[in-house]
């Protein structure tokens, strides 16, 4: 299902795509409100990243939002449409996206060579200037531009969606 992708194959991928970053190293930042003591960048959204299955457990999803927002499951369930959502086990999270709790983001996609994972895109994101992203190690961030962070969902391959996590 997943080939193991580190750290350095993900600044290897991003270069091979044309996707600039900017790097920072810091102490490790397993939640996001660790990882917002780090954060860095003046115009730079920190994303949320949440990994999901469905009851049957034959779906998985990635959610990204930004981190301002607080999340609550059963609007996010509402608004994927997907039906009734858990957060998927660290073992799903390893077979799937070869991360390990703490260390899910976007750049996880890279390790889904199947494109079992769905991804969705709140649509503020979408507007994003920058935004940040582990590199699928938490103890590093990466920063992109938001037409990057396009650039990198358009030729990753999985299907994908923008959604509006926070509509009334």
């Amino acid at each position: 299902m997943c080939q193991m992708i580190g750290q350095q194959q993900v600044y290897d991928y991003l270069k091979l795509k044309g996707i600039e970053f900017e790097y920072y190293e810091h102490p490790e930042a397993p939640t996001i409100e660790i990882a917002s003591q780090f954060y860095r960048g003046k115009g730079t959204t920190l994303c949320k990243n949440l990994f999901f299955r469905n009851h049957k457990g034959n779906r998985h999803y990635l959610v990204i939002m930004d981190s301002r927002h607080e999340m609550d499951i059963h609007s996010v369930e509402k608004m994927l449409k997907q039906g009734k959502l858990s957060f998927a086990s660290p073992e799903r999270m390893q077979k799937y996206l070869g991360l390990k709790p703490g260390s899910v983001s976007l750049f996880g996609l890279i390790n889904d060579i199947n494109h079992d994972v769905t991804l969705f895109v709140d649509k503020e994101l979408m507007c994003a200037e920058k935004v940040s992203f582990h590199p699928n190690d938490n103890r590093a961030s990466l920063v992109i531009s938001g037409k990057d962070m396009l650039k990198f969902i358009e030729n990753i391959g999985n299907q994908w969606e923008v959604v509006n996590l926070y509509e009334e």
